[in-house]
């Protein structure tokens, strides 16, 4: 059986206390790897070694060319290691390998933007107000980092805490969700190999006690970049606490997109589709509440249908599989009760609804048509392949639609009317927008959200800068002696 270690302080190792936790392969429900599981005092080891790393002239001594010149070299390794870390995660989480190596690939070129920026971060020379003075700012790493990673995205979404971090000059101490961790520990072999100097980056595993709360309330912490569930989140605000961190958080959603009758329904529908099967539903920014102009609905739903009747549910690792089993069975009961309560309060089931008979936790692909806004697929976060449509009449129903909800992570407009794309995207209250698309990301567009969906942004020109904290610095120009300060003139 596959076994993977803990990486701290430029050593692969086991937990302090010889901790171990399985894995299972959602495909078929076995146990297929082992990894050592982080407690108390490997979170105090990765801390202190950061901490120590980050005054370290090894690190802290190398101008940031050369920073972003180390982050270059991860980001070749990566592009070359992107098809065995693919078949690593889609072992782990059940996701499709042409997703998870596809998605390797592209966040290359997320390490390869930061790297770039890392000697981009710039400071200014103030023109104050006294005459003698010469001030100036500079921007000086914040500090350690604790990166908390969930399952679902980790390769993308450890890139967009990793890549400004490390630019900027900071340590960064990753914690790999305890379900699906092995793609982030092996990943830790390219850390290793393009050349980071010991402690300047750890990556460990672990449960809540053992290894996130001691980590998110360690006193040497200076940020927290977070992405999880709002439940989760409220714990590690309340432990930042203890250290005053600076936190960034990156939550759930609820993602409305609303398709007006003059939309080009093939691109709507495919939208609607990727929104939500894409992934197989697991995505915070899933378009789980699917608002669809009246006069189109049944049209909507019938091509949904049709293009759905031949959807591949399958071995991930099969390149004809469209959509993947779930992460974990948790997910398939909690689908499953909200599929219940939703019958109960009146929704209709057109396709799917059903865990599929077979080993491995499949869920059939399901759409549901709602006859209002309370019905629970709409109002709770699913994470799984079941799509959810409501029905609205004109353009100001559908944005009271859209911004009934306590989430604001992303949103989508399909229309032909662009001046109605723009009024309606800047009306909805979430911090992305798609316009004619879905789903789309880069590392030069921001990415978070409103409301219960987080605060902070990650990627983009200004995530780095979130990395950084300002110096300002007065110089006397005068020759003459400083004044006598308890003479007042």
């Amino acid at each position: 059986m596959t076994h993977f270690q803990l990486y701290i302080d430029g050593q692969f190792c086991e937990a302090a206390d010889g901790a171990r936790m399985e894995t299972s392969n959602p495909a078929d429900g076995r146990v297929w790897a082992t990894f050592a599981a982080a407690g108390p005092d490997d979170v105090e080891r990765a801390v202190a070694t950061g901490k120590r790393a980050l005054n370290d002239p090894a690190w802290r001594g190398l101008t940031a060319t050369a920073r972003g010149k180390l982050l270059m070299r991860l980001a070749e390794l990566l592009e070359g290691e992107a098809e065995a870390l693919g078949r690593i995660e889609a072992r782990d989480s059940g996701k499709l390998l042409a997703e998870t190596a596809g998605q390797a690939r592209y966040v290359a070129d997320y390490y390869r933007y930061f790297a770039g920026l890392a000697d981009k971060i710039e400071g200014a020379t103030l023109p104050i107000d006294k005459p003698d003075m010469l001030v100036y700012t500079e921007r000086e790493p914040i500090g350690v980092v604790a990166a908390i990673v969930p399952w679902n995205a980790q390769m993308f979404l450890t890139a967009t805490k990793l890549g400004p971090a490390l630019a900027a000059g900071c340590t960064v101490v990753i914690k790999a969700a305890e379900v699906a961790p092995c793609t982030l520990l092996d990943f830790a072999r390219l850390i290793d190999q393009a050349g980071f100097p010991p402690g300047v980056v750890s990556i460990i595993t672990g449960d809540a006690e053992g290894c996130a709360i001691p980590l998110t309330r360690h006193r040497d912490l200076d940020r927290i970049a977070f992405t999880g569930g709002p439940e989760t989140a409220a714990h590690v605000v309340r432990n930042s606490a203890e250290n005053f961190a600076v936190t960034s958080l990156e939550l759930g959603g609820k993602s409305p997109l609303i398709v007006f009758e003059d939309a080009d329904l093939d691109s709507a529908v495919n939208g609607l589709i990727a929104g939500n099967f894409g992934a197989s539903g697991q995505s915070c920014v899933a378009a789980t509440r699917g608002l669809v102009q009246r006069s189109v609905l049944d049209q909507v739903v019938a091509m949904i249908s049709e293009r759905c009747a031949d959807l591949v549910v399958g071995d991930p690792a099969a390149g004809e599989t469209q959509i993947g089993p779930l992460c974990t069975v948790g997910q398939m009961q909690r689908i499953d009760k909200t599929l219940a309560k939703a019958e109960q309060q009146g929704a209709r089931i057109v396709f799917g609804g059903k865990a599929l008979d077979r080993a491995g936790n499949y869920m059939a692909p399901t759409l549901v048509v709602c006859p209002n806004a309370e019905i629970e697929t709409l109002t709770v976060e699913m994470f799984g392949p079941v799509m959810s449509l409501l029905a609205f009449d004109d353009e100001a129903e559908a944005i009271a639609l859209a911004n009934a909800s306590e989430f604001g992570l992303g949103s989508g407009v399909f229309t032909r009317d662009i001046a109605r794309g723009h009024r309606v995207a800047r009306a909805m209250r979430a911090g992305i927008c798609w316009i004619n698309t879905y789903r789309a990301v880069s590392p030069i567009a921001p990415f978070g959200g409103f409301n219960r969906s987080g605060y902070g942004r990650e990627a983009g020109l200004d995530s780095i800068m979130d990395y950084t904290r300002t110096r300002t610095t007065w110089l006397n120009l005068s020759d003459a002696p400083m004044a006598n300060p308890f003479v007042i003139r």
